[in-house]
C-alpha cells in the first residue's frame, strides 16, 4: 500500500507515535479499524466512549459559525444589568 501524505503531517504523526511507544503503522492501522469495524478489542488502542458519556449528549446541533464568546458576553450582559 502506498500512501501520499504532506510532509509536515509525516513528521508530527512520527513525532507522536514516538511519544505515545508506538509505531505509525500501528497508529494508521488502529485509526482505519476504528473507521471500519464496531467491534474492538480490549488490546487496542482505540479509545472508546463510555455509555455514561455518550448519554450526556443532548443531540442539539450547534451552527458551525456560532460566536461562543459574543454569546457569553451577551449572557453576562444580561444577567447583570
Amino acid at each position: 500500500m502506498t500512501l501520499k501524505l504532506n510532509k509536515e503531517v509525516i513528521e508530527k504523526a512520527k513525532a507522536y507515535a514516538s511519544s505515545t511507544d508506538r509505531s505509525l503503522s500501528r497508529l494508521v492501522e488502529t485509526y482505519l479499524k476504528s473507521l471500519v469495524t464496531t467491534e474492538v478489542k480490549e488490546d487496542d488502542d482505540i479509545i472508546m466512549i463510555s455509555p455514561f458519556v455518550k448519554s450526556l449528549s443532548s443531540g442539539v446541533k450547534v451552527p458551525s459559525d456560532l460566536d461562543y464568546k459574543k454569546e457569553y458576553i451577551d449572557h453576562l450582559q444580561e444577567k447583570y444589568k
